[in-house]
């Protein structure tokens, strides 16, 4: 896969206003932890996630995505009437139907022609709206477009923490306390991206160059939520999660697609010079670091104060690189995703 016409012109990102410390969580799980003799600080010891971020009680997806993606817009100068498509990506959607970007479209009054749905690929849904979007303009059918994500994780993390509490006074033990764990270092957040044709770029883009794509879906179970129960009254979201397994088959396939994305942009491992990954946890990340035989330190760590964001963890925190002027022409971008599936994404780009 290979672009030669396309740029990541801009960038626009929102971080919710309340912050939420591990240690808050533990202390609502209090009955839990006492009665399984838990140490304080578990949350933050083994995944690293110091804190994470909220939105504000009845928020929306689709409400924060209007104000990314015309933030970006803002910043690229781009006008909504340039706008061709616009997908929203994201795990987290106002509704089952219509689709969250069409609530977003009309926000931004969008034209009448431009392509608007939603794309739903777990964390790596960005990174497939990225491609999308690319390959529309690559194609000549559009000129710009726009890419956005909102993660709400709360209503998650808030329904773990009363599931547990519930489970405590019926006997849970350690042993079925693991695959609710992964569910507390979940945060939210926004992001969305501007890719022009390149004919339009300008300087303090990205140019993308390319990527290569896998996938493993014979451990499509390791992460997965409770039942779709569609518009169920009272429905709250749960998600069960095997870390260790996770962990391991998604080091393997990540490696499988590294290789292959070499081979396909003609690259080596001292090539990239920044690289932007899914953060899922501190350990997870030196895991796949490891596995891909990368350092560490050319990583932008994000987890330790945003937890895991899904889909916005790994665009926001080459947004973020961004606005802070960590970014310089002709460094090399490698943007690592990977998704429950599982499915793997690597793209590459070279700053302008």
């Amino acid at each position: 896969m290979r672009y030669a016409n396309v740029a990541i012109q801009s960038f626009g990102h929102e971080l919710p206003p309340r912050v939420v410390s591990s240690a808050d969580l533990e202390a609502q799980l209090g009955p839990l932890y006492s009665r399984l003799k838990l140490a304080p600080g578990r949350i933050e010891m083994i995944s690293g996630v110091r804190e994470r971020r909220f939105w504000e009680p009845g928020t929306r997806p689709s409400a924060v995505s209007a104000r990314t993606a015309r933030a970006a817009l803002q910043a690229a100068g781009v006008e909504p009437d340039q706008v061709g498509a616009l997908l929203h990506t994201s795990v987290c959607r106002d509704f089952l139907e219509p689709a969250t970007a069409s609530v977003v479209a009309g926000a931004l009054e969008l034209p009448r022609e431009a392509m608007v749905f939603d794309i739903s690929n777990a964390c790596l849904g960005f990174l497939n709206g990225l491609v999308t979007v690319a390959n529309m303009i690559e194609l000549g059918q559009i000129q710009a477009g726009v890419v956005v994500a909102t993660e709400a994780g709360e209503a998650l993390v808030d329904a773990t923490v009363a599931d547990l509490n519930a489970r405590s006074r019926n006997g849970i033990d350690r042993r079925k306390l693991k695959p609710s764990f992964a569910s507390l270092t979940i945060g939210s957040g926004s992001v969305a991206a501007v890719l022009v044709h390149a004919s339009l770029a300008r300087p303090g883009s990205a140019r993308l160059l390319g990527g290569a794509f896998a996938q493993a879906t014979e451990h499509n179970a390791l992460c997965r939520s409770a039942p779709d129960r569609g518009f169920a009254s009272g429905a709250h979201p749960l998600m069960e999660t095997d870390a260790e397994a996770v962990l391991k088959n998604g080091c393997t396939l990540a490696r499988a697609t590294w290789e292959g994305f070499k081979r396909e942009l003609g690259w080596t491992d001292e090539t990239p010079n920044r690289i932007f990954c899914h953060q899922v946890g501190t350990s997870h990340r030196r895991a796949l670091f490891e596995a891909l035989g990368l350092e560490v330190d050319e990583a932008f760590p994000t987890v330790e104060w945003l937890g895991n964001i899904g889909s916005v963890s790994l665009p926001l925190g080459l947004a973020l690189a961004a606005d802070d002027g960590r970014l310089a022409a002709g460094d090399r971008l490698a943007l690592l995703g990977i998704g429950s599936g599982l499915n793997c994404m690597m793209l590459a780009a070279e700053w302008t």
